[in-house]
């Protein structure tokens, strides 16, 4: 994957155009390896989520009560936003690990707590934005469920790229002093 996005990187640097927008410091910032790629991978992980949403809605009616709790109705659209949340953070973590942050955790251990850490983190931004904001956009101000995933989105994806950056996958520090 480093290879490709080298080449190609490489390849647009030779035409002056592109060289010139490639300087600019926010767009180098935007186009390095890591941001780049978690960006894409983001892309796909919601499209994950939203296809998974799409077809829980087409299993069941999203007004349809599940259970009642106090003035709370659990209705399909809930469980189906739960069900879609699992399903994109398995394949969010995967192709971080593996093609974003690149992270050379071996062994059962080390990859068990990168997991543990990694749900944690998503665990938290579910409970902030897909339960909470969801809540509140939804059915306190009326907003469209769909409208209401584009905005979570965005406030899950940068919240989920520094927790990884920083606690999950945070590179581990080389001594270099003897």
């Amino acid at each position: 994957m480093r290879k490709l996005y080298d080449l190609l990187f490489n390849t647009l640097r030779k035409v002056k155009l592109f060289d010139k927008i490639l300087s600019l410091p926010v767009i180098s910032k935007i186009v390095e390896y890591e941001v780049l790629m978690y960006l894409v991978f983001g892309v796909l992980t919601t499209v994950v989520n939203f296809v998974v949403f799409w077809l829980c809605g087409k299993i069941q009616a999203s007004e349809t009560v599940l259970a009642q709790i106090g003035t709370f109705s659990l209705t399909w659209v809930y469980l189906s936003n739960a069900i879609a949340w699992v399903s994109s953070v398995l394949f969010a973590f995967i192709t971080n690990k593996l093609f974003v942050f690149e992270s050379k955790a071996k062994g059962a251990s080390a990859i068990t707590k990168e997991l543990v850490s990694f749900f944690g983190a998503r665990i938290l931004s579910f409970v902030l934005f897909d339960v909470a904001m969801f809540a509140l956009l939804l059915e306190v101000f009326g907003i469209n469920e769909y409208i209401v995933k584009i905005i979570n989105s965005v406030f899950i994806v940068i919240f989920n790229y520094v927790a990884s950056k920083l606690v999950v996958f945070r590179k581990k520090k080389v001594n270099t002093t003897k």
